[in-house]
C-alpha cells in the first residue's frame, strides 16, 4: 500500500503537473471504483485544480467551487502520468482524469478491487474522509504520546492505525521501529517517555528520509515504480537477510494477511517473538532466540564428508 512518503511525492508531482488547469473530463473505467452518489461526477469536470493535497494515504484533487475527488489507493491502486486522452488499460484500469497536458490514469494492479474513488461537494463532507490521526511529520512530542498511548496496542498496531497516526503502514512501521530499536510486539502503555520521545525521532527521520530518497528518484517525472519494497530498507521484505546494523538474520511474524519485520538483535534482545502459525507447528520446539535458532539449523543441516 502506498503510504506517506509514497503519497507525498504522488501529490508533488501532480501539483507540478495539473495545479491550475482545469479538469476537462473524468473517465470511468471500472463503475465499482466510484462509491460516491452525490454531487455526480460531472460535477468537477470543467472545473479548474484549486489544490492537491493528502489526507492519510488519501490524495485529494480540489477543483473551484470546493469540490474534490478523494483518491483511495489501497494496496495495489496506483497513478500514472500519460499522454493527454491516453486509453484506460483493460482489466487493470480504474478512472482517467483528462487534462490540458495529459491524463492521470488510476489502475490497480490486484484483482480484490479495493481501491476507491468518491466525489465530495464541500469541505465538511470532504473532513469526512479524515481517520482523525496525527500527521507524524507535524505533531508536538505531546501530541504524538497522545496518540500513542490513547489505546493500549503493540506499538505496531498503533503507528499503523489511521485513528492513531495518518499515513504510517505496513512497510515504513517495519522500518521505524527498527530505526527506534524497538520490538513490534511492546505495548504502548508499557513505553516510557524516553522510549515514546525516541519512537518520535525515528518516525520523522524514517519518514523524511524516504520521502527525499523516492523525490530524488523521481526528479522531474512521475511515480512509476511504487511498492513496498524498496532497496535500501533495513528489514521491510528482507526476511532471512542480515540486518544491515548488525548482521542478525532479519525475522517476521506473520498474522492474518500483514506481517512485521523485524531484527532480534537489534530490537528485542535476541528474543524471537512467536509466530502463531509457527509456533503452533512446532509447539516447545519454538526457538526463544537467535542462539536456539541457529543450534536448531545446524543440527538440521546433513553431515558433510571431509575431502580426502
Amino acid at each position: 500500500m502506498p503510504e506517506l512518503p509514497d503519497v507525498t511525492i504522488y501529490v508533488e508531482r501532480l501539483r507540478a503537473l495539473v495545479l491550475g488547469q482545469p479538469l476537462e473530463r473524468v473517465r470511468l473505467g471500472s463503475p465499482f471504483v466510484l462509491r460516491s452518489v452525490t454531487p455526480p461526477l460531472s460535477a468537477v469536470e470543467g472545473r479548474v485544480v484549486r489544490d492537491i493535497s493528502r489526507i492519510g494515504k488519501r490524495v485529494v484533487i480540489t477543483v473551484d467551487g470546493d469540490r474534490s475527488l478523494v483518491i483511495h489507493l489501497m494496496i495495489a491502486g496506483r497513478l500514472r502520468w500519460r499522454e493527454a486522452g491516453a486509453p484506460l488499460p483493460k482489466r487493470r484500469g480504474l478512472a482517467a482524469f483528462d487534462f490540458r497536458d495529459g491524463t492521470v490514469l488510476f489502475t490497480e494492479e490486484g484483482t480484490k478491487k479495493r481501491a476507491s474513488l468518491h466525489v465530495v461537494g464541500d469541505m465538511t463532507a470532504l473532513a469526512s474522509h479524515d481517520r482523525g490521526g496525527a500527521e507524524p511529520l507535524e505533531s508536538t512530542a505531546a501530541q504524538f504520546r497522545e496518540a500513542l498511548r490513547r489505546e493500549n496496542h503493540t506499538v505496531k498496531r498503533a503507528l499503523t492505525d489511521p485513528r492513531l497516526f495518518a499515513g504510517i503502514g505496513n512497510a515504513y512501521s517495519d522500518e521505524i521501529l527498527h530505526a527506534a530499536g524497538l520490538s513490534p510486539m511492546k505495548l504502548t502503555h508499557s513505553m516510557s517517555d524516553a522510549e515514546v520521545d525516541h519512537l518520535r525521532d525515528a518516525t520523522r527521520a524514517t519518514l523524511k528520509l524516504w520521502t527525499n530518497r523516492l523525490r530524488a528518484a523521481v526528479g522531474d517525472g512521475f511515480p512509476e515504480k511504487v511498492t513496498a519494497f524498496h532497496e535500501g530498507m533495513a528489514v521491510h521484505g528482507r526476511f532471512g537477510q542480515p540486518c544491515p546494523v548488525c548482521g542478525a538474520p532479519v525475522q517476521r511474524i506473520v498474522y492474518a494477511s500483514n506481517e512485521a519485520n523485524y531484527c532480534a538483535r537489534c530490537q528485542t534482545g535476541g528474543r524471537l517473538l512467536s509466530d502463531r502459525s509457527l509456533s503452533r507447528l512446532l509447539k516447545s520446539d519454538w526457538p526463544r532466540s537467535l542462539e536456539e535458532l541457529e543450534q536448531m539449523i545446524a543440527a538440521r543441516q546433513p553431515d558433510v564428508e571431509p575431502d580426502s
